[in-house]
């Protein structure tokens, strides 16, 4: 297990992501990798992440022990057809696509189901492209498995090891059962996101006045509706029937909150907002999910000449890089004057104990 020749078709944001992973943690492998982008190619190779680049799609598979499809997911399920020829009986093939219904479809239509294994790993970044890719990625992410019956126990171990080696959580879930858990807390979410701030716009007054006050939690609530319309475009229509289940759900939740709120029913209001806030409270906040999270804090401050730059010039001094910086002017939650991004939870945790400890309120 220490020196696989592992291949990856597609070599964006994830796959250079796991590939940085495995040249650190496991050094010993071989990363092949193959994609239309002969830039991404070559930079890989350039910083020694990849060993050797695949021109085509050909017996040099052979080779490979491992074979990661990290292209979107309907061209996934073309590779996963290519590649049949010449993958060997005793390896593995496995995906990084976010649903997983159609590919398992096609791998047992290809007879594929003793070297096929879903997999979803289940972190992200706002940026894109092998040139965002970043070995820590998935550091503590959920990695989702999606093993049909037909998958050798040893084969899972070793791809599990593999998965606990680049440092993520491996999850092995039923694949039906993983379309339906995304569509709840990811795809949904995308959905309510998009629709709701579509809402703000078609119904704004013509000053603007919605979009000039629409910050605090409105923005944080609709953050996820920046993503990309062409990848949400695809996941909603692979994933359409799991997505309109539980959409048929939370429409039939919105029907009940309106039909108690026209006969004002104080005590079912106080009940939804009591029941979500506890279960709110009990997600684990240590592990990634499927969501990117923004890594910010907010911070009371006078306005006065030269604030930002002293709280700009503590963090330089102890080697934080700020992500972005801005003024709260909507401030409905509590929140302070300023509020601070980063780039990693790292560095925000640092962040606040550090502005802390020079008696800066942080929120």
């Amino acid at each position: 297990m220490q020196d696989n020749n592992i291949a990856f078709i597609g070599f964006g944001l994830i796959a250079g992501s796991i590939a940085k992973a495995i040249k650190k943690y496991l050094p010993k492998s071989k990363v092949y990798a193959y994609t239309d982008n002969s830039q991404e190619l070559l930079k890989g190779k350039s910083e020694g992440i990849i060993d050797i680049i695949l021109e085509h799609i050909d017996k040099t598979l052979l080779e490979c022990d491992i074979v990661f499809l990290c292209t979107p997911v309907e061209l996934n399920n073309i590779y996963l057809e290519k590649i049949k020829p010449y993958i060997r009986k005793d390896a593995i093939i496995t995906d990084v696509g976010s649903t997983k219904s159609s590919i398992h479809k096609l791998a047992k239509e290809l007879e594929l189901e003793d070297v096929f294994i879903g997999g979803h790993p289940m972190a992200g970044s706002e940026k894109s492209g092998y040139e965002a890719s970043d070995p820590l990625l998935l550091e503590n992410a959920y990695y989702m498995l999606t093993p049909s019956s037909k998958f050798p126990d040893a084969k899972l171990e070793e791809i599990i090891y593999i998965i606990k080696k680049i440092k993520s959580i491996p999850f092995v879930i039923d694949y039906q059962k993983h379309d339906t858990v995304v569509a709840a807390i990811s795809h949904l979410p995308h959905i309510i996101a998009a629709s709701l701030v579509n809402l703000v716009k078609d119904n704004d007054y013509d000053d603007k006045v919605m979009k000039q006050l629409a910050a605090g939690g409105f923005k944080d609530i609709t953050r996820i509706a920046s993503a990309s319309p062409i990848m949400w475009e695809q996941i909603c229509i692979v994933n359409s029937e799991p997505i309109n289940m539980v959409l048929r759900k939370y429409i039939d939740i919105l029907e009940d909150v309106y039909s108690h709120l026209s006969v004002k029913s104080n005590l079912y209001i106080s009940d939804m907002f009591e029941k979500s806030g506890e279960y709110r409270n009990s997600l684990d906040t240590n592990a990634q999910g499927l969501i990117i999270s923004k890594h910010d804090i907010s911070v009371h401050i006078q306005d006065k000449p030269g604030a930002i730059s002293i709280i700009s010039a503590i963090l330089a001094a102890n080697s934080i890089s700020i992500k972005n910086i801005g003024i709260n002017h909507n401030r409905e939650k509590g929140e302070g004057a300023l509020n601070i991004s980063f780039y990693d939870a790292d560095s925000c945790e640092m962040a606040r104990k550090l502005l802390k400890e020079y008696n800066y309120r942080i929120i």
